[in-house]
């Protein structure tokens, strides 16, 4: 879209997209603040702003991008982070958060108790600012900013400030975070970006897209996935084996590019398009490819992380896990991009595709 195409024709940005905040009346989801997100290019996304500000449906024109679940959104439920509890309010989505202290399966030891991923994706956001895009003056940015707190007595006590932000006229997701320690101790940090891509845009013959040396995850069924000579970077039929808890996962020591930058996606011929996730090596250095093809759920997943999917326990064993001392900062920014030019997705392949 150019400046020209629109000037003096349009009087309201929303006529053109922008952001729009409002409440869900009906359903499990029922109270539970959104927002909208249009970015003008068929890319339109909607965020949750009760739910750590994560990103539930999104579409490229006619095309859904996520996968949801049965459960749809729920309003936060605090107290999930306990046992598998996480996966009663799992509603799937473009992104959920997982975090800020552990991530991983259910565990304790003296540390205290942690439940399935951590409690960040339960807790809401209080709203900084909402920038709108004001395309008269020549202003084509537009951003959603929240502060989500992990937080109790004696700690630990962690933030998350979150932007959300993008540009009238392209095609992209831009996220923005910076996790403080706001307690008075170390405190312990592991992050997770739960990605999260569904029919049709995933479908018989997409292209999954990473680069790294990987490793299947223990036990299971991974390895009927993740082994040499399988075509695990080409989405299956649904599979029978995968109904029910069916699923494999891989962590991936993700490669970077001379500029220190990630990028993984998807590539689906028959649509036509292409999305690109990009992320700092620095930032999030591994990325989890999870892969459920079951009847009625079928999706795959590409997640950016500090640690590998191994939990708390695990990373303070190796020495991997992060701790931040009081006032630290950490920052992390990660870009999705859908490509629909076909001069653009033959380059994106050439270079990323295997």
């Amino acid at each position: 879209m150019t400046q020209q195409s629109w000037t003096d024709k349009v009087s309201n940005h929303t006529q053109i997209g922008g952001i729009e905040t409002s409440t869900l009346d009906n359903g499990t989801g029922r109270g539970t603040r959104i927002a909208w997100i249009n970015t003008g290019t068929g890319l339109r996304y909607k965020v949750v702003i009760d739910r750590a500000m994560d990103i539930a449906d999104a579409f490229y024109n006619q095309h859904s991008l996520a996968w949801l679940s049965h459960t749809g959104i729920t309003p936060p439920q605090p107290f999930s982070d306990k046992g598998a509890g996480w996966l009663r309010t799992f509603g799937g989505g473009l992104l959920i958060t997982c975090g800020l202290s552990h991530v991983g399966g259910p565990e304790q030891d003296e540390y205290g108790e942690r439940g399935l991923h951590g409690q960040i994706s339960n807790c809401p956001a209080e709203i900084e600012s909402i920038i709108q895009p004001d395309p008269r003056a020549g202003k084509l940015e537009m951003s959603i900013t929240g502060i989500i707190k992990e937080t109790k007595i004696f700690g630990p006590s962690l933030e998350l400030r979150r932007t959300i932000s993008g540009t009238l006229g392209q095609p992209f997701i831009r996220i923005h975070d910076e996790v403080i320690n706001r307690g008075n101790a170390p405190a312990p940090h592991m992050l997770l970006y739960h990605f999260n891509f569904g029919w049709p845009l995933v479908d018989e013959g997409t292209d999954i897209i990473w680069q790294g040396n990987w490793q299947a995850r223990e036990g299971g069924i991974n390895a009927d996935i993740f082994h040499e000579g399988n075509t695990f970077r080409k989405c299956p039929a649904p599979i029978d084996a995968h109904s029910g808890t069916g699923e494999a996962v891989a962590s991936i020591d993700s490669t970077p590019d001379s500029s220190g930058q990630c990028t993984a996606g998807l590539h689906n011929a028959q649509l036509g398009i292409a999305m690109a996730l990009r992320f700092q090596k620095a930032q999030l250095p591994w990325l989890i490819n999870w892969q459920h093809w079951g009847k009625g759920e079928y999706v795959t997943g590409l997640e950016p992380s500090t640690n590998q999917l191994i939990g708390q326990a695990k990373a303070r064993e190796q020495s991997t896990l992060i701790f931040l001392a009081p006032g630290e900062i950490r920052t992390y920014d990660l870009e999705i991009e859908i490509l629909h030019e076909k001069v653009a997705i033959n380059d994106f392949m050439s270079i990323h595709g295997s």
